[in-house]
């Protein structure tokens, strides 16, 4: 059972579905429903640095680990890449992979409202996909660097 915001997971729901229902990229070697994480990558990088990301990523995998234990066989590289992902999804049915993407996601949105508002997490969400709508989102999680709407 997950422990994450509901909004969030929502968010995060939204997302994976919409990079699973686009269209393949060509020669790449994440499957689509984790290809998000390489587009955000460069985002939150210029943010905190490879060594951030790289920890954030981690943190958000080991906590994912918990709800889902067939991801013991995804890692996080040193460039910040998750390696593991095709023997995952060779092991997976197609919902349950999509499932452990949307779990790991969710993770990682929640540690980024924790480390970096929601504000600043939300445009960085409408950078990386501008297609998905992001007007309709409230988090109630609150910094208390962060006032409420």
């Amino acid at each position: 059972m997950s422990r994450a915001n509901p909004k969030i997971r929502n968010f995060a729901e939204r997302l994976v579905v919409f990079e699973a229902a686009g269209p393949e990229t060509f020669g790449t070697k994440v499957p689509t429903a984790f290809e998000g994480y390489e587009k955000l990558r460069p985002q939150l990088v210029t943010l905190m640095g490879n060594g951030g990301y790289r920890a954030l990523l981690s943190r958000a995998l080991a906590l994912a680990k918990a709800e889902v234990p067939r991801l013991q066989t995804v890692r996080v590289n040193e460039d910040g890449a998750l390696e593991g992902l095709a023997e995952l999804h060779a092991q997976l049915k197609p919902d349950e992979f999509l499932e452990s993407s949307v779990i790991l996601l969710t993770q990682m949105l929640g540690l980024m409202v924790a480390f970096i508002g929601e504000n600043l997490t939300l445009r960085l969400m409408h950078e990386v996909w501008p297609k998905v709508p992001i007007n309709d989102l409230d988090f109630e999680i609150k910094g208390k660097n962060e006032k409420a709407k």
